[in-house]
Order: C-alpha cells, then structure tokens, then sequence
C-alpha cells in the first residue's frame, strides 16, 4: 500500500468522501490542508531545507514529553491490549473498524491494522501517535515490523533494534528506524515503530510526522509511550 499522501483520521461517522480526505496523512503522521481541526503544511518555500540527507539511525534518546491522558484500559478512548501514558494536549481516538472495501486498506498496513491514532495537532505538531494490531498470536515482535515496513512507500536504510521498554525495562520488544519517502513534499523523512507481543498478537507503535523535522520534535511523546508501555491480559 502506497502512503503517498498518506491516510488520516478515520474515526467518526463523515460521508465517505469526507472520510477518504481525512485519511490521508494517517500512517504518515500527517493531514491534508483543510481537514478539519487541522494546520495548513508550511509552504515549501518556508521550510529549513536539510543540510545532509535525513539518517534513519537513532540518536541519543530524547527526554519524555511532559504526562497527560493513560490510553489502552476499557473504557478509554482506545481500548487495547497495551496502556501506555500519551504526552500532554495529544488527542487519542479509536479507529472503528471500516467495512467499506475502497476504504478499508487505508487503515492496513501489511498484516496490521490501524486501530488508535493519538493526534499532537493539539500540541502544536503534524503528526500523528498510531497504533496498530495484528490478531496472528504466534507472529514475533521482529518479524511484525518487518512485515510493516516492507507495506510502507519506499522504505529504505531500515535499522532493527531489540530494546526493553516499559516501567523499569520489564517488556521486550523491537524497534525500528528507517526512511520513507514522503510524496507530499518529494522527499526522505524519518519514521521509526516499536513492536511488542500481546496476548492478542503483535502490537505496532508508530510515530509519524510531515517531515523530519516534526518526526524528531515529536520524540519525547514517543519516548513518553515507550517508557509507559505495559501489556494487559487482553
């Protein structure tokens, strides 16, 4: 599946139209100009061009973005099989299941399906927070991201890592940063996604951003889910 453009939000009841503009920018971690609540994308001639080509391998860790909502526990706004704590005016919202069939592969991604997107328009970046669920129990966290990858737009210089995440380091998983080249602006950005396993099969975090720029201002609020993260019995 080409992300181009990308998909968008998903959520709500708007005409399928409607829907199909929302969508774009989703998995990117962005939204076209106009959607609604949304920010207009910097004019090209506006944005900083990159003094040497973007580089997939990660840096030094940012420092965890500031605590607001927990998401994941029945009843919040994304139920799943994971909580994880989200950074401070980031908006999570569940993906309901799509069932018409021109729609549906806008919300898939390989085997995995988008199930909770946690919007930081609110916090002043074009981005998005994206979850993603796959229902194979026996699928491993590496080979999940690889899977997820491979369905991305060009992904090139893809680097894997295993690392321990949540409270105290208690949960493997595997993470991975690479490259993806963005239609919208004809250009290479950064993505990076973390896998772990669940009862429920395999669970994909992803952080998006229209750029590299708002992909690496974003980092804290990623680290924030990374360093929350905790399994539920499902």
């Amino acid at each position: 599946m080409a992300r181009g453009t990308g998909r968008g939000a998903l959520a709500g009841t708007a005409a399928a139209l409607a829907a199909a503009a929302l969508l774009a920018g989703c998995a990117s971690g962005t939204k076209p100009a106009g959607a609604e609540g949304g920010t207009s994308p910097r004019p090209a001639a506006e944005r900083t061009a990159p003094s040497a080509p973007a580089s997939p391998s990660p840096a030094a860790s940012p420092a965890a973005a500031a605590r607001g909502a927990t998401v994941g526990a029945a009843g919040s706004s994304c139920p799943l099989p994971v909580t994880f704590d989200t950074a401070a005016d980031w908006e999570p919202k569940r993906i309901k299941p799509i069932t018409d069939p021109d729609l549906r592969e806008l919300a898939e991604q390989g085997p995995l399906t988008l199930v909770c997107e946690i919007d930081a328009k609110p916090a002043g970046h074009l981005g998005f927070l994206n979850v993603w669920t796959d229902d194979a129990k026996g699928t491993t966290p590496r080979a999940a991201l690889e899977s997820f990858v491979a369905a991305d737009d060009s992904p090139a210089s893809a680097v894997y890592r295993d690392v321990r995440v949540g409270r105290g380091g208690t949960l493997a998983g595997t993470e991975v940063t690479y490259l993806v080249t963005s239609a919208l602006l004809d250009e290479q950005k950064k993505a990076r996604a973390l896998a772990v396993a669940t009862p429920r099969g395999p669970l994909v975090l992803e952080l998006g951003g229209m750029d590299t720029d708002e992909h690496e201002s974003m980092l804290p609020a990623y680290e924030l889910a990374k360093a929350t993260l905790a399994v539920t019995a499902g």
